[in-house]
């Protein structure tokens, strides 16, 4: 099969304006795509497809995808390129409809940029049918040409380590819990010489007075792993790295603070903030990036037992702050307060934390972005600026005294694990909660709930969870090599 791509007509006459890959199968076949392209109708709009058999031998199928505008570029008032996002979602439907022919090998257009095209054809064609007997078939798409395969190549690594977070998100709670999750990460980083990975047992995060962590893991029958990676692809193994943290509740029940029925395995896929920060560094192996990360990913289930938090209890963190566990499903921000006071043991440029932390983000930005809370301006502009690029959005919000007022005005303890106006700002209160274990000067806070999953949103993610924002983190420690090489 062939993908090409073809402009929206800049004209009224509707002539299709091909990419320089279509031009070139065009003149192939002396013209004939061009000719049936115009007796089809009217022109292709943004994203729809036509498709046509038997034009040439080596491609007895080619899928025609429209790519919009041929000078898109950044859309200001959308915060992202659009001409990027344009071909990943035209190569996306273009492979899908390969791949509806049992075809099994698919080439693809570069539309000018070879990277998006690549993200576009691995995000697209990926779906978790592990467990069925009746799987889809499988298509391996490849550049058409080879004009720019560095950039395609960028392209299927970032894909594929989207992939790997969709694949560990969407795995059912049964098959990845805490020991497995650490196993697969551990395996994916097996090949690489600079990366060590720490996979601790319950004694070790026992000795290190984890004690918030632990309060949410001991509700479970499954044992907690802390799980610590470090890639050591700076110049210095000794330069300041970049931290990542992320939440890692591998079916998350709400505890005692049972959460409904309806929905509830979903939660399977609470474990995110950890999938998207392992994915993300096993990506930034892989590009060989030229810094040190350090990820950490305190690993546990959620459940409601004779031995789980309830509502009331008092818990105290690794930095002897003691909390209100007002609500037991408030738990992510539980471990991640254990995890960021591990992460000041390493000198940080910059503490990064993804977690599918509150309801109340999906409420506020729904799938459209992440929301970002962040107590440096250099760390914002970095991870914006690589949102724009990658398409997968992120959005600032407010870290104001005005939350922190409600989650330390506490009966009990120092600080409540809920803001005492229940549900208002209830993404606010949580990242406000977070910032009481945080004392450096760059770290950011990403609420992912809201882009948990896919529906319909993004047109290159098929439906399922969708792994984001893992290729803006490693654009973003991407950006950030260039900074400390610059």
């Amino acid at each position: 099969g062939l993908v090409l791509g073809v402009y929206s007509s800049e004209k009224d006459d509707g002539a299709a304006q091909f990419t320089s890959a279509g031009d070139a199968f065009d003149r192939l076949v002396s013209g004939k795509l061009r000719a049936l392209l115009s007796l089809c109708g009217p022109p292709l709009k943004k994203g729809k497809t036509r498709m046509f058999h038997g034009l040439h031998q080596d491609f007895p199928s080619v899928v025609v995808v429209g790519l919009g505008k041929k000078n898109a570029g950044i859309n200001e008032q959308e915060n992202w390129n659009e001409g990027k996002e344009n071909i990943r979602t035209a190569v996306a439907v273009g492979c899908r409809q390969i791949q509806d022919l049992e075809i099994p090998c698919v080439e693809v257009d570069p539309c000018g940029d070879a990277q998006a095209a690549a993200e576009g054809a691995v995000l697209g064609l990926h779906e978790y049918n592990e467990l069925k007997q009746k799987k889809k078939p499988v298509v391996t798409p490849q550049l058409h040409g080879s004009a720019e395969s560095e950039a395609w190549q960028k392209g299927v690594i970032y894909a594929e380590g989207q992939n790997l977070a969709r694949y560990l998100m969407e795995a059912p709670a049964n098959y990845i819990t805490p020991t497995k999750f650490a196993e697969h990460i551990e395996q994916k980083l097996r090949s690489f010489s600079n990366v060590k990975v720490h996979i601790r047992p319950e004694s070790w995060i026992t000795t290190q007075e984890m004690g918030a962590f632990l309060s949410v893991a001991k509700g479970s029958a499954e044992p907690p792993i802390f799980l610590e990676i470090h890639y050591l692809g700076g110049a210095n193994t000794d330069d300041s790295p970049l931290v990542f943290v992320g939440k890692g509740v591998t079916f998350d029940s709400g505890g005692i603070s049972l959460k409904p029925s309806s929905g509830m395995d979903a939660m399977r896929a609470d474990m995110g903030g950890a999938a998207t920060v392992c994915s993300a560094i096993v990506t930034a192996a892989a590009l060989n990036l030229p810094l040190n990360i350090i990820g950490l990913a305190p690993l546990c289930e959620n459940m409601p037992s004779g031995k789980a938090n309830k509502p009331g209890d008092v818990v105290r963190a690794k930095n002897g702050k003691t909390i209100q566990v007002d609500n037991t499903d408030a738990e992510g921000r539980l471990l991640l307060a254990d995890a960021l006071c591990y992460a000041h043991n390493f000198n940080a440029r910059a503490i990064v934390n993804a977690a599918t932390l509150t309801g109340a983000m999906d409420v506020a930005l729904g799938s459209a972005a992440t929301g970002v809370f962040t107590n440096s301006s250099w760390l914002w502009t970095h991870l914006y600026e690589a949102s724009i690029l990658t398409g997968d959005r992120v959005w600032r919000m407010p870290l104001f005294e005005h939350y922190t007022k409600q989650v330390t005005d506490c009966p009990l303890a120092d600080v409540s694990n809920v803001g005492k106006y229940s549900r208002a700002g209830g993404a606010c209160t949580a990242a406000a909660f977070l910032k009481e274990f945080v004392t450096a000067s760059h770290w950011a806070h990403l609420d992912i709930a809201g882009v948990m999953s896919n529906k319909d949103e993004v047109p290159y993610l098929r439906k399922g969870m969708a792994g984001r924002p893992t290729r803006t983190l490693v654009e973003f420690a991407a950006r950030l090599s260039r900074d400390s090489h610059n």
